[in-house]
């Protein structure tokens, strides 16, 4: 059997090159739009350029994977698995690589453990799927092991060349990486291939150009830093509350994107709302925010809403509604 080589973030390893299809599970004890979200996709676009596999934006030029994120650090201190996508052998394994948020001046020497703590998997026939980003302590196999789809490897983390806790996810065929929802279609194409995602997944992964990662009301000012950490979410307004802010995180977010969120009463009133202008670019993440003063006497008690809307070209692209019950 011809054998070739790759190397990913600085794990080598040898890899067969016979052809056969794979059907993966979700590499994450998660649920994507409630409990985690897919921020990056491959970029299917061989020029300096990057463009995923929709020929949208949630993607970065030369990304080679599906990057799998949680809502923020609380989430991920409390413990996200991720598990085996498909049956296999555990061909290597790094660990030891700390936890952190990468700063500027530490990536060029991050970049060559970039992967940080990593598995990888061979499933035979020339697939190979590797596993990046998890956290320190967590890993719980070995090299030679053998495994099942859905038995845990490790947990979410932010180890290596990462700026936010998620699973950064690769298929490898033959020793290249390839794109688990458009496999085999020709680059820069919008849509076509075949999703290598098994059946009961395939309406949870349908392409979402964009998404509502965090979403609450705070009792005053609110940053991403609080958002990140989950400290936002500690401290929720009462009625006698300084101030009743509604605040969203978004990603995925286009060029041209008019963001709106309104603030309402018990009474469906408006109270407050914040209309941004349109996006000058794509963000992958943006803060938005809508709130008022406590009244005299304090808020009064009951279901205040906010709705939080993306039109893009014109048309609705994003809508969230949440509540809060304010009480005394």
């Amino acid at each position: 059997m011809r054998l070739g080589f790759l190397s990913l973030f600085g794990l080598t390893f040898a890899l067969p090159a016979a052809a056969q299809d794979i059907t993966l599970r979700l590499p994450v004890a998660c649920e994507i739009g409630r409990s985690c979200f897919i921020q990056h996709y491959v970029d299917r676009d061989p020029t300096p350029g990057a463009s995923d596999y929709q020929c949208g934006t949630l993607t970065y030029d030369t990304h080679d994977g599906t990057d799998i994120r949680v809502p923020n650090m609380a989430v991920q201190k409390a413990g996200v698995d991720v598990v085996a996508a498909a049956d296999g052998k555990v061909a290597s394994t790094r660990e030891g690589v700390p936890d952190a948020f990468v700063k500027e001046e530490d990536r060029e020497r991050i970049s060559q453990i970039g992967c940080g703590n990593a598995v990888v998997i061979d499933h035979g026939n020339g697939w190979r799927t590797a596993y990046c980003h998890m956290a320190k302590g967590s890993l719980t196999v070995r090299s030679g092991r053998e495994v099942k789809a859905g038995d845990k490897i490790g947990q979410i983390g932010l180890s290596g060349l990462t700026e936010f806790p998620h699973l950064h996810f690769t298929l490898i065929k033959d020793g290249k990486p390839v794109d688990p929802f458009a496999y085999g279609a020709p680059e820069k194409s919008c849509g076509g291939g075949t999703s290598l995602w098994e059946a009961s997944l395939q309406r949870a992964l349908a392409y979402q150009g964009g998404s509502v990662l965090n979403k609450g009301f705070a009792p005053g000012p609110v940053t991403m830093e609080a958002i990140e950490s989950g400290a936002a979410e500690q401290d929720p307004p009462t009625t006698k509350s300084p101030a009743l802010v509604a605040y969203v995180r978004a990603i995925g977010l286009k060029g041209g994107d008019v963001q709106t969120l309104t603030l309402f009463d018990p009474d469906g009133k408006p109270l407050a709302q914040n209309k941004a202008p349109p996006l000058d670019r794509a963000k992958a993440q943006w803060m938005a925010f809508a709130g008022v003063k406590q009244p005299q006497g304090g808020f009064r008690p009951g279901l205040y809403r906010a709705i939080y809307q993306v039109e893009r070209d014109g048309k609705p692209a994003i809508e969230q509604a949440f509540g809060i019950s304010l009480r005394p």
